[in-house]
């Protein structure tokens, strides 16, 4: 094996942790690396350059199932540029769903905040929390 970089020098080059690559390989996200005559793993230039590839992937928050695929996707030598792109289309729909569920959330927050200004912290009632248990908005979301 010549010009191959033992786990923690390619996972330095890459900007991933020894343990993230350990982990790639164990799920399938990445092909077993080659093993040293010593037994270590050994990374070629283009092995990092795919470690770079995964690192970008996951964090840009690619699910783990879409990176395994566009890698083996890679690695049979086809472009995986419509499946990034189709990923790339997917993710940020769900990011948009989720922001607009965080700001309906924080609504909700900001208007109990408001209503539960100036009661009592023991209201004299058998309900748990007044502040909740009187609101019409929570009840509506459960």
């Amino acid at each position: 094996m010549s010009e191959y970089f033992r786990i923690g020098e390619a996972a330095e080059r890459a900007g991933l942790a020894p343990s993230a690559i350990r982990f790639y390989e164990e799920t399938g996200v990445l092909p077993a690396a080659q093993r040293t005559s010593k037994g270590y793993r050994g990374y070629s230039e283009d092995d990092v350059d795919l470690l770079r590839f995964v690192a970008r992937l996951r964090a840009l928050e690619f699910p783990l199932s879409d990176v395994r695929e566009i890698v083996a996707l890679r690695r049979d030598g086809k472009a995986p540029c419509a499946r990034v792109r189709e990923t790339i289309c997917s993710e940020g729909a769900a990011i948009k769903e989720r922001i607009a569920d965080l700001r309906r959330l924080e609504q909700e927050l900001e208007k109990l905040e408001e209503e539960a200004k100036g009661l009592p912290d023991d209201w004299p009632t058998a309900c748990v929390c007044s502040v909740l248990e009187g609101s019409v908005s929570v009840g509506d979301r459960l």
